[in-house]
């Protein structure tokens, strides 16, 4: 806490340290509120946020199994723009494509509806035991992962987070600390600037491919409504460059047309979506599935997974993987299956 008062950057190990101490439930609020707020001010640092993961990964609920070949478009959230849960309909999509998707997230917390929102909505068992989501993962080639049945140790904290009322490193976590280990990604950010410290962060982590993105309109996907800033780490490497829809071959559009709303309003779009209707949604659901299809390594361009991803929705096969999805984790949850 000291050298946060004087605004030193610290060091991975003392985040981790630190976290360790939040983690383990000896952290008062104060100190945690302190922590946090201390980080905002001066500003995360990569080797901060990585320190924090690290210690949030050994906390983490473990599978029996290790899936590092999954990929995750698990994003920060926050961007306040109350589009429809557009990463996680690509999540169903890129999982038709034959990718396997770990899929980390949670309820809502600055919009009306998180993926988990969604997802129960639509039918699937959310908070579903380890056994059960890598039975998803393994029949379905897809399972949620909702965050607060893997990481029970950041109930430690809540309160703090909830005082405070504002967004802090701990909101950058999420796609650092996917349960199932996932190291190819496509994450979403609600700031600019968090592009490059999350890449940067992610190749310190080990990554093999991913995309942070920020789109116009401040969206955290790649967005239909203007350019879309990426920040790409490859094999330890982060470059950063620009994206617009034209790159697609896909018609820019104005940020109403991508509105959602609450659970089942969102669960309406997503299944339109689903069910081949040509929209401003489809179009944004290709594009990040696209991306996603090129980070896997599934694809050479993002026009090829711009096509792949319309075959999958097109052919009824993205429709058919959230069928399986809700049915095996239903199943599952029933103790009919495994």
């Amino acid at each position: 806490m000291e050298k946060l008062n004087r605004r030193c950057d610290l060091t991975a190990d003392e985040a981790a340290a630190v976290m360790a101490e939040i983690m383990d439930g000896k952290a008062t609020a104060a100190q945690i509120g302190g922590l946090l707020v201390g980080l905002a001010m001066k500003g995360e640092r990569p080797n901060e946020i990585v320190g924090l993961a690290r210690t949030m990964r050994t906390h983490t609920v473990k599978l029996q199994e290790t899936y590092t070949g999954s990929f995750d478009t698990c994003g920060t959230g926050g961007d306040r723009s109350n589009t429809f849960n557009v990463s996680s309909v690509a999540a169903l999509v890129l999982a038709a494509c034959g990718v396997t998707v770990a899929k980390h997230g949670n309820r809502s917390v600055s919009s009306k509806c998180g993926s988990a929102d969604l997802f129960e909505e639509m039918g699937v068992k959310i908070d579903a035991d380890p056994l059960q989501v890598e039975q998803c993962l393994r029949e379905a080639g897809i399972a949620f992962f909702f965050a607060p049945k893997f990481h029970p140790s950041m109930r430690h904290a809540a309160q703090a987070r909830k005082d405070l009322g504002i967004r802090t490193a701990f909101n950058l976590l999420g796609p650092l600390t996917n349960p199932a280990g996932a190291r190819r990604q496509l994450v979403g950010v609600s700031r600019s600037e968090h592009t490059e410290l999350l890449a940067h962060a992610l190749a310190l982590l080990g990554s093999e491919r991913a995309w942070v993105v920020h789109g116009a309109d401040g969206l955290d996907e790649i967005s239909t409504t203007g350019y879309t800033k990426v920040s790409e780490c490859r094999e330890g490497v982060v470059n950063t460059f620009y994206l617009h829809p034209d790159d697609f071959g896909c018609p820019q559009v104005n940020l109403a047309s991508l509105k959602g709303g609450d659970a089942e309003r969102n669960s309406l779009i997503a299944e339109r979506v689903l069910g081949g209707e040509k929209s401003a949604a489809r179009d944004i659901v290709l594009l990040n599935a696209s991306a996603a299809l090129l980070i896997a390594g599934e694809v050479s361009s993002l026009k090829h997974g711009f096509e792949r991803a319309a075959e999958a929705i097109d052919t009824g096969a993205a429709k058919e993987t959230l069928h399986k999805l809700t049915t095996i984790s239903r199943l599952a949850s029933h103790g009919e299956q495994g």
